[in-house]
């Protein structure tokens, strides 16, 4: 029985001194620590020797005499910053207040620098650490900027503020989660002028922007009766456009139906005229030929014979012309042979043929002379006892003595004068 109870109380001992051994051996490492067991020296990624190992969101055992085990916090830390009497671009001091979140850097390479420099130290000295860099860094920023420019934008003001600050806190191990700028003010009330003066600017746009959106509306509105208008006369349009369409289409058609009856007529008419071609045709020549039977051969035979009685006439009056020639040509021989009485021959040989028609009427009657009873007025003896004078006168012809010589039966040709008997006209 002691014996068992003697067991009992070495595996007791055993088992506490087991408890012991682990509790001061093996750490749990919560979410938002990093367990650093400083010991043996090791080789880093980039080649650099550090006398401790990390462990970050897990557990591991410390080698004893070897390690000594530490913890880093990496939970947030949230820092008050407020920078008085600040002097930015133009030389007007500002006060800017604002909140950063930070923490310490868990990812390499940071993480070593936070261990180099921030391990073994308490949270508020870390965090005054923080923010006077913070401050540093914003009194460097806002030098930069005009005070437009840092109350205008304060977004753009605070991404300037991470970018400046990342650079030292990365140094110092440090991570810049967030950071707010939650009031910017001047002793000189210089931003208070900017406000009124944007306020007045503000007011100003205000009246423009609704004198604007007035006259944008009432365009608008314009623009909405003019398409209303305009949708409208479309609308008319198109109605117009489609009945003069139809009128056009049943112009169409009716055009189609006239041009179709006039080609029926034009072609039947055709029909029949080309079916009285023929007919005509044989009308024609019957005409032709009763016209060269009582036209053409009856005239043809009379050009004939016109032209054989021209013939003969002409052939006529050639040797008639010819004798005439002769006769001329006799006689101005004649006229010529007989002197000074070729014109008393030539007068006596044109009055022979009269004086002899008159002696034949008369052959038994013996003319010893001639009473002529006048008129009334008894100027018709004086009348031919004038001419009688007259043509002797003229012709060298007494009348007298030529009718007593015709009427004794001598003849004009007994006479000797060149030419009286062979100068008559042929």
């Amino acid at each position: 029985m002691e014996a068992i109870f003697a067991l009992l109380m070495i595996l007791g001992a055993g088992t506490g001194a087991g408890a012991l051994v682990i509790r001061n051996l093996y750490y749990i490492c919560q979410p938002n620590e990093v367990l650093i067991f400083a010991g043996p020296t090791r080789r880093l990624s980039d080649d650099r020797r550090v006398g401790y190992r990390l462990v970050k969101g897990g557990s591991s055992v410390r080698i004893p005499l070897l390690e000594r085990a530490l913890k880093m916090d990496l939970s947030n830390m949230i820092i008050d910053l407020k920078v008085s009497n600040a002097y930015c671009k133009g030389g007007i001091p500002l006060t800017v207040e604002g909140v950063a979140n930070i923490k310490i850097a868990g990812e390499e390479p940071a993480i070593h620098n936070a261990i180099e420099r921030l391990l073994g130290k308490t949270r508020q000295e870390i965090e005054q650490m923080a923010k006077e860099t913070l401050e540093g860094n914003l009194r460097g920023v806002l030098a930069s900027l005009t005070p437009e420019q840092v109350n205008e934008d304060k977004m753009a003001f605070a991404r300037s503020l991470l970018d400046e600050a990342e650079d030292d806190l990365v140094k110092l191990g440090l991570v810049l989660d967030t950071l707010k700028i939650q009031n910017i003010s001047d002793d000189v009330r210089y931003l208070n002028s900017i406000g009124r003066k944007q306020q007045a600017d503000l007011q100003r746009d205000a009246r423009i922007a609704e004198a604007t959106a007035k006259a944008e509306s009432a365009i608008q509105t314009a623009e909405n009766q003019k398409i209303t208008s305009l949708s409208q006369l479309e609308r008319d349009m198109g109605i117009a456009r489609a009945e003069a369409e139809r009128r056009i289409t049943d112009a169409l058609t009716k055009r189609d139906a006239v041009i179709a009856e006039a080609e029926a007529e034009i072609a039947a008419e055709l029909a029949r005229i080309q079916a009285e071609v023929p007919v005509q045709q044989e009308r024609i020549k019957q005409v032709e030929q009763q016209l060269q039977a009582d036209v053409i051969a009856p005239a043809e035979a009379d050009c004939k014979q016109a032209i054989a009685r021209a013939q003969g006439e002409a052939a006529r009056i050639i040797e008639d012309g010819k004798a005439r020639v002769e006769g001329s040509l006799r006689l101005a021989e004649s006229w010529k042979s007989a002197g000074d009485n070729a014109r008393d021959i030539f007068l006596l040989q044109r009055l022979e043929p009269l004086l002899q028609i008159l002696t034949d009427a008369i052959p038994e009657v013996h003319v010893e002379n001639v009473t002529v009873v006048d008129g009334k007025n008894g100027t018709s003896a004086t009348k031919i006892a004038s001419f009688v004078e007259q043509l002797r006168q003229t012709t060298g012809i007494d009348l007298s003595t030529a009718v007593q010589n015709l009427t004794e039966g001598r003849s004009l040709n007994t006479l000797d004068l060149p030419g009286l008997t062979d100068g008559k006209e042929s």
